[in-house]
């Protein structure tokens, strides 16, 4: 039985969500052959990174483009369209069918059922965060062989939206949260004893806070000192110079980030680091500051206060693709920020009992590590382990746009 885990896209933040399920099958299933495939310098550097910091080794091999023409279109296009991680499955063929299962974070992979014709691979989708986007529960989830979530909040929405048969579905938690961080780590800059916000702004121009209130962001730390703030937003946001989504089209450029921010003591900027997506931030910060990233939830593994900035005049109240701005206020003005922040530090109390509702909504743990659990989901699937120990149950009463706010 050979099992790939596949790493394709152009930053690291899909891995830490899979490469745990990987270790775990090398550790617990010898007799299965076990190989993570990435497809660029970066990608393989970060599996390395994290397979010392585990001390388990993996197989790892990196997928290149072979044909000229994929060469050829890659080197012309990619400043702004994904050619490798599109091409990379039509080049890699040979490799993928000698598979009897792929686990991916992502959904291009897709293409090597629906354009090449590999019916007989089985795709499963371990997903990439816990977030609320609808894009994340649309039609082509249940393309999957079968899907990995998170917990309940998930598995319901993917039934509803996506139409995911349950039984083509496993609870198993968040294997990402077995490289938490503990203790919390403290960066240099919070020797001085202040506050630290993490503002952590999304890639998408019509969800995303960045383009139209980010720098004031910026400023408002810059001459309020009060606040130590890290600014890490998702790492996608400045990879490229124009974001392009294909959810809604849009596309805006992010710009650059002038230097008198990064001269700033109580200013630390990380635009793409592997600090950015191992929950080094957010387990680091005192406060979370953000739009529509899934990285909130992941900061609510420790319930601390949260502030959102809504760009767009949203209508999200009961709208369950903003489920998490239910756990702390939304402001619209960034003139607003030094009174919010002080607010959502005062009046913590009032959102802790929802930030846990939400978190557990979301994250279904067990004190089984959740990579071990994934790990004999993955078997499960292919024949050669018993399923989870957690039941698979049918979705509850509640609807998943459930309005858990606080009066």
């Amino acid at each position: 039985m050979k099992i790939g885990f596949l790493f394709n896209h152009d930053q690291v933040h899909q891995v830490a969500h899979a490469l745990p399920t990987a270790l775990a099958m090398v550790e617990g299933y010898p007799d299965s052959e076990i190989v993570v495939a990435t497809t660029n310098d970066r990608l393989t550097a970060e599996v390395r990174r994290l397979c010392a910091r585990l001390n388990v080794a993996v197989p790892l091999v990196q997928l290149g483009l072979r044909r000229p023409l994929t060469r050829m279109l890659a080197g012309a296009l990619e400043w702004g369209v994904p050619v490798t991680k599109i091409g990379v499955y039509r080049d890699n063929l040979d490799f993928f069918r000698s598979l009897d299962a792929l686990v991916v974070a992502e959904k291009t992979s897709l293409l090597l059922k629906t354009r090449y014709g590999l019916d007989d691979l089985k795709i499963i989708h371990t997903r990439h965060g816990a977030g609320d986007r609808a894009i994340g529960f649309n039609r082509h989830s249940a393309t999957f062989d079968h899907v990995l979530v998170s917990g309940s909040k998930i598995r319901q929405r993917l039934i509803s939206e996506a139409g995911v048969a349950p039984d083509r579905m496993s609870l198993i938690g968040y294997p990402k949260f077995d490289l938490m961080p503990d203790p919390a780590p403290r960066l240099p800059f919070q020797a001085n004893g202040k506050p630290t916000v993490l503002y952590n702004p999304h890639p998408s121009p019509h969800l995303s806070s960045w383009y139209a209130q980010g720098r004031a962001v910026l400023d408002h730390f810059l001459h309020n000192d009060r606040y130590n703030l890290i600014f890490a937003p998702h790492v996608m946001l400045f990879h490229r110079k124009f974001v392009l989504t294909i959810d809604k089209v849009r596309i805006d450029r992010a710009g650059t980030i002038d230097r008198r921010y990064h001269d700033a003591p109580n200013i630390h900027i990380d635009l793409g680091s592997a600090a950015s997506t191992d929950m080094t931030y957010t387990a680091a910060a005192d406060l979370y500051l953000g739009d529509v990233s899934s990285q909130v939830y992941e900061f609510l593994h420790r319930p601390r206060p949260c502030l959102f900035l809504d760009a767009h005049a949203t209508r999200w109240e009961g709208d369950a693709n903003y489920a998490h701005w239910q756990a702390g206020d939304v402001i619209a003005d960034t003139a607003q920020l030094g009174d919010a922040l002080d607010r959502a530090v005062a009046t913590h109390d009032r959102y802790r009992p929802v930030q846990r509702a939400l978190f557990q909504r979301s994250f279904e743990l067990t004190a089984e590590r959740s990579a071990v659990r994934a790990a004999r989901a993955v078997m499960s699937v292919l024949g050669t382990a018993t399923p989870s120990a957690l039941p698979d149950r049918e979705p509850e009463a509640a609807s998943a746009t459930q309005d858990l706010r606080v009066a």
